[in-house]
């Protein structure tokens, strides 16, 4: 079996535990520096990962306390953590799942080309890229900023397969999630899930492979993501 055209990587949870230790820890500072009485723990956190999009679980949250303009303060908020977040990712304060250089390597070494596609905002996406996955690997960036709808909605996925301008049936995109899993099939890819312990639970069904670590039980290889393609029985296998 070929190795797939191109590879779409999400980004939150899948090329680094960015959810518990990063995300979260953010959110709650600019609570606190909005003077919001909120506080996510991580467990409640876990299950607010459900709703996609930061700004759309901070205003579920503050919606639920019955503040006014829920929605303008949310993004007020998420404004703040943005930049919170953004400072820790310039700083190195993120790292990437183990494994997760080897495979980068071996995609790069076996001309496979590379994507992303996220619902996280450019402004820390493409300082954590650099930091994850070195300056100018991906050759597609398809960030929150760039949709009107974000996953489980399919938009992502198919805005970057229109700026690599390759076929779905060739691709195969690398998620961590449910709610990612279904955006990306909608999209016709081929999936391969590398859970966290976040996502462990999710219904994975549909998932041509679902894998706890990218390098456990062994590394994922570009060879291995081929596979992926005739595991998959909508997508047309070449």
């Amino acid at each position: 079996m070929s190795v797939p055209e191109a590879v779409v990587l999400d980004v939150d949870g899948t090329l680094a535990d960015t959810e518990r230790d990063g995300h979260r820890v953010a959110f709650n500072d600019a609570f606190a520096v909005h003077g919001l009485d909120l506080r996510w723990d991580v467990e409640h956190y876990g299950e607010l990962l459900a709703i996609t999009g930061g700004r759309r679980r901070i205003a579920a949250a503050l919606r639920a306390t019955g503040v006014d303009d829920p929605d303008g303060l949310a993004a007020e908020v998420h404004r703040t953590k943005t930049a919170l977040f953004t400072d820790v990712v310039r700083r190195g304060g993120i790292a990437p799942r183990p494994g997760l250089p080897a495979l980068v390597d071996d995609l790069r070494a076996r001309g496979v080309r590379i994507g992303v596609a996220t619902t996280g905002r450019r402004a820390w996406v493409e300082p954590l890229l650099d930091h994850l996955l070195g300056p100018g690997t991906a050759e597609v960036v398809v960030c929150g900023d760039d949709v009107a709808a974000l996953k489980p909605d399919p938009e992502a996925y198919r805005v970057a397969l229109a700026r690599l301008a390759v076929d779905a049936a060739a691709t195969v995109a690398v998620e961590d999630s449910g709610p990612g899993l279904r955006a990306a099939l909608a999209a016709g890819l081929a999936t391969v899930v590398v859970t966290n312990d976040y996502t462990a639970d999710h219904d994975l069904t549909g998932a041509a492979i679902v894998r706890e670590a990218f390098d456990a039980p062994d590394q994922l290889t570009a060879d291995e993501l081929g596979t992926a393609l005739v595991r998959t029985p909508h997508v047309r296998a070449w």
